[in-house]
């Protein structure tokens, strides 16, 4: 006999006295008997025909011991898998469905129940499979762990991390003032040494509350009670922090003036500090309020230029990347001024023009220079640089500042591609694309009115009046000429040749606005103190023409050429009465006439003639 089949026998005497089966004779390892015994040893199911086998030879005492422990183990098996589903209830792990029998879920959670705690490993496990909470309950648990032992409170079994032990761990770790009922809930759970640590950091804070009211000015609020909303007012102002509205409202409230002068004290130093940062002067040592470097910093924080006492000051204390950073704000503080289309100031530029930035300079003097061309209505100009005379000539009629022969000569040069709109009857002219017409001829003539008017006031000099009165007409400005003329006592001026003037110009105020017996009385009475003039002759030219009475008009513009007028005087009377007609019934009369009286001379009224026609249609 081997040693494998004497152990086997013996193994078979065990099963068939565990089994009660000691009676059945054969004892054999190959005896069916020992296959079912070694089946329900493993806790596996025996199957029908096996059970039949054992009523047959009589082991019915053997089929009931079977019985027996399967249905014990099965009652095993399923405390097992209710334990699972509870503990994962318990450690809110439901989120998958998992078999209790082969995931490591189960060993992780028994671990946490029986030790309250788990191993790194374990941990990451739980976070890649998304049990975020488990985790979180479980470093709950283990915190509580901790916190139980550090405020002697073991004896208390409870480790969920809804106690209500935890939450009043947590608040003595945070140095929190517990509740009157979690005192007393201490006391019921004879949590005495717990209860005594929490009387120690009470203790400590009220002597904390005793020093900062020392430290903070605060002595002559009465009350001293933990519960004070002075105490964290002040613990915030000894951890350095702001404090709210509301806190300063109440110290206001409560009239603890000197502690809101330390606050502000705080707040600027803390403001110092924050300044020094940001513009890079932290080696400065003084922090200050009342320093000077201080009140630079601040003007640097509204955008405000250094002045050259504040620059020396910075010098001299070798800040020089804070006077880099100055200089470098204001000149893109001035920068964005000129974007935004702002004007700058005389002082800025010459701040730019001192600290060399001329790039600026060029992008204010190129802004200023569109906006100009916009205003005068000669953006079409394509010179588009400072350094252009329209520039400078624009520059002075926006001051006000009369513009000198050169000037005038360079406006009468140069074009635009579109023809600017009229103003009046004088700023169009047939030299429309020229810059010297539009709004720059009205302006240019508005001042030089202006100028022979206040000359006239300085000096007294009447030759002023009609030099001024010229300049109204030319401006589009008829009724200032006529206000400028109208109180004039001719019996007191002397010179015909001056009264002669003024009436002219006066008369031809009157033609502006369409009033044509007074022009003509004024012309008629100038000629009567200048009858050598070939002016108040032109005037009743005009003044004829505009009447329709061409060969009227014809012998006064006669009689002024007799006397000195040009030609082109006469057509550019004329001209102006074309132009200017109201009724498309006298422009084409009037165009009708001069084509037939000399077609050659009057050829650029076709134009006219044809504007009609279309106008028409």
């Amino acid at each position: 006999m081997t040693d494998e089949h004497q152990t086997r026998v013996e193994h078979f005497a065990i099963l068939k006295s565990k089994y009660k089966a000691s009676d059945y004779e054969d004892s054999s390892p190959a005896s069916l008997l020992y296959f079912i015994l070694r089946k329900a040893d493993l806790g596996i199911e025996i199957i029908e025909i096996e059970r039949n086998w054992l009523i047959e030879h009589k082991l019915s005492e053997t089929l009931e011991t079977i019985a027996q422990e399967q249905q014990l183990r099965r009652k095993k098996l399923l405390d097992l898998e209710s334990e699972f589903y509870n503990l994962q209830f318990k450690y809110t792990a439901t989120k998958f469905q998992v078999s209790w029998k082969s995931t490591p879920l189960y060993f992780m959670l028994s671990r946490l129940e029986s030790e309250n705690k788990l191993i790194d490993s374990e941990i990451q496990w739980l976070k890649h499979y998304g049990y975020t909470e488990t985790v979180v309950i479980a470093q709950q648990i283990e915190h509580f762990v901790t916190l139980k032992a550090k405020y002697q409170a073991t004896k208390h079994q409870d480790l969920s991390p809804a106690s209500r032990l935890y939450r009043i761990l947590k608040q003595l770790e945070a140095k929190e003032r517990l509740r009157d009922s979690d005192i007393t809930w201490l006391n019921e759970k004879e949590l005495f040494e717990t209860l005594a640590i929490f009387q120690e950091q009470e203790a400590e804070k009220e002597a904390e509350f005793a020093q900062l009211k020392d430290k903070y000015q605060a002595i002559k609020h009465p009350d001293s009670s933990l519960s004070s909303p002075l105490y964290p007012i002040l613990k915030n102002l000894e951890a350095d922090q702001p404090l709210s509205k509301s806190e300063t409202d109440w110290l206001e409230a409560h009239q603890l003036i000197e502690t809101l002068n330390i606050v502000q004290q705080l707040e600027q130093k803390r403001h110092f500090v924050e300044l020094k940062t940001k513009y890079k002067a932290s080696q400065y040592e003084d922090s200050s309020p009342s320093s000077h470097l201080y009140k630079v910093l601040k003007k640097l924080e509204s955008e405000h230029p250094l002045g050259e006492q504040d620059i020396n000051f910075l010098k001299k204390r070798q800040l020089t990347d804070t006077i880099t950073i100055a200089q470098e704000q204001y000149a893109a503080t001035l920068k964005s001024k000129i974007e935004l289309g702002d004007k700058l100031k005389e002082s800025e530029v010459d701040w730019l023009k001192d600290n060399g930035w001329e790039t600026i300079i060029a992008i204010a003097q190129a802004k200023h220079f569109a906006t100009l061309k916009s205003k005068y209505d000669v953006s079409d100009y394509k010179d588009t640089s400072p350094s252009s005379p329209l520039y400078a000539i624009l520059h002075k009629l926006k001051k006000a500042e009369r513009l000198e022969p050169k000037d005038v000569a360079w406006l009468q040069e140069n074009k635009i591609k579109r023809r600017q709109s009229n103003y009046g009857y004088y700023g169009g002219r047939e030299e429309g694309y020229q810059l010297f017409s539009g709004k720059i001829w009205n302006t240019y003539h508005k001042i030089e009115a202006n100028f022979y008017e206040q000359e006239y006031q300085r000096t007294g000099n009447k030759w002023n009046l009609p030099n001024a009165s010229s300049h109204w007409r030319k401006a589009d400005q008829p009724r200032q000429a006529l206000k400028l003329t109208e109180n004039l006592d001719f019996d007191k001026i002397n010179e015909n040749k001056l009264k002669s003037a003024l009436l002219t110009t006066r008369g031809g105020a009157f033609r502006d606005i369409e009033e044509l017996k007074k022009a003509e009385k004024c012309a008629l009475k100038a000629i009567e103190y200048q009858p050598s003039s070939h002016h108040p002759y032109t005037l009743m030219g005009a003044i004829c023409y505009e009447r329709r009475e061409y060969g009227k008009g014809d012998y006064w513009f006669e009689e002024a050429i007799k006397r000195g007028a040009s030609p082109r005087d006469q057509d550019a009377e004329i001209k102006r009465v074309v132009k200017t007609a109201k009724d498309e019934n006298k422009r084409r009369e009037v165009v009708e006439y001069l084509l037939k009286k000399d077609p050659q001379r009057y050829a650029w009224a076709k134009s006219y003639l044809k504007k009609s026609k279309n106008k028409g249609k």
